[in-house]
């Protein structure tokens, strides 16, 4: 992190709305970290079924993309401020149920229930958050917002894992998913204490007489105009239905196939995140010299062969190396495709297309989860990992020959 910003601006940790925003957000992203690994570990103790694993995340992944129809018609009509401390004291509730069943005895059937509930509050906050930073910084310095959220978010993601097994591994994982649940509530502190810019609603803009079916699919409709987000909406849904489930394989990899203990599980991913953490401060800088394609494409095709490396190595360390390479290479594309759409989308637009996006890139990620799973436990998990490790490669050699290469995106008309 330097001392300024592009261009000779003061550092964006300077200004209080971003650092507030900011330090919540990194606090809040330290419980979920906790929550990344101890809910596939409850549901491996309660059931040791890597099908089952697999299907929780589906059914979860299932819910959020249900609430992505209508968030984005939500964010921008309400206040968005007031949208972040709602959902963050909604899934505080919801999460905190879980250690308070565990602490008397498992009830799977519980994680049924919050867990998607909890992914479909979530969708509306991350829509809702993508809103907030437009709000929070000028145009210009987007890309370096996020940078800065997800490399907080990634640095306290290395000690999170680490101390997520050890926690585990101690006290049982529904102890570490009560610290998620408390994290929402310092979430929402921070979220009550910042103040936005205006936003522009959909009246401002004159669309009031656009209701109901129409303004759900303004969003999509923007994403179908613009050629790159046309072409990333398309890659990406390849790509999530490929890798929404990784996580599972992984930690299931370790588990059984390895034989490792929590706390080596926890081990490897806090390193994993040191790779998002690497990729989150490299972005800005990155794109700005080699432009928006190649910093999409090369990091979906160096993190491709990253998984497939994963399933034919035995060695735990090699594993933890490579997983960093993958995470620190999906952490310069993502954070590129979010800040493109914030930087081409007029603001009283981007909630719908924000939540167009994610319905459409998410809707293949329940069943590239189970399917996972299911092929995880016939197959076992390094075929399943070569097999993603390829998928991803030809996702990045067909973006290659699409719109998605163009260095300046955010330069072209909508309509181009």
């Amino acid at each position: 992190m330097t001392a300024a910003g592009p261009a000779g601006k003061p550092a964006l940790w300077r200004d209080r709305n971003f650092g507030i925003f900011w330090a919540a957000q990194t606090l809040s992203a330290a419980g979920d970290s906790f929550a990344y690994i101890a809910v596939p570990l409850l549901v491996l103790r309660a059931t040791g079924s890597a099908a089952q694993m697999g299907l929780l995340t589906g059914v979860a992944g299932a819910a959020s993309v249900g609430a992505g129809i209508a968030a984005g018609v939500l964010v921008d009509r309400l206040d968005r401020r007031a949208l972040l401390i709602w959902c963050d004291l909604s899934r505080m509730l919801l999460y905190g149920l879980i250690p308070l069943a565990w602490a008397f005895r498992p009830e799977v059937w519980l994680l049924y229930a919050v867990l998607p509930a909890c992914e479909a509050i979530g969708m509306v906050f991350q829509v809702t958050y993508v809103t907030a930073v437009r709000n929070l910084v000028d145009r210009d310095r987007i890309t370096e917002a996020n940078g800065l959220l997800f490399a907080s978010a990634a640095a306290v993601g290395v000690a999170g894992p680490l101390l997520a097994g050890l926690v585990s591994g101690l006290f049982g994982p529904a102890a570490a998913i009560a610290f998620d649940a408390a994290s929402f509530a310092v979430s929402a502190a921070g979220a009550f204490l910042i103040r936005l810019r205006r936003q522009d609603t959909m009246e401002d803009a004159g669309s009031a007489r656009r209701r109901g079916f129409q303004e759900l699919i303004a969003g999509a409709r923007f994403l179908w105009r613009h050629p790159v987000l046309r072409s990333l909406t398309v890659m990406l849904s390849c790509y999530i239905f490929l890798t929404f489930g990784l996580t599972n394989v992984l930690i299931y990899d370790l588990r059984h196939g390895l034989g490792q203990p929590y706390a080596v599980v926890g081990v490897v991913l806090a390193v994993a995140a040191g790779g998002s953490l690497a990729g989150s401060l490299s972005v800005a800088r990155l794109r700005r010299r080699i432009g928006f394609g190649a910093s999409w494409i090369a990091p979906v095709a160096a993190g491709g062969v990253a998984i497939a490396c994963i399933g034919v190595s035995g060695s735990v360390p090699v594993i933890a190396a490579l997983a960093a390479v993958y995470l620190g290479c999906e952490a310069v594309a993502g954070t590129c495709s979010m800040s493109l759409r914030q930087e081409v989308t007029p603001d009283h637009l981007l909630g719908r297309v924000t939540s167009a996006f994610w319905t459409i890139h998410f809707a293949p990620g329940p069943v590239g989860a189970a399917l996972l799973g299911w092929a995880v436990g016939r197959y076992g998990a390094g075929p399943v990992l070569v097999a993603v490790g390829a998928g991803c490669l030809l996702v990045a050699a067909i973006a290659a020959f699409t719109p998605i290469r163009v260095a300046a995106p955010e330069r072209m008309p909508a309509g181009a």
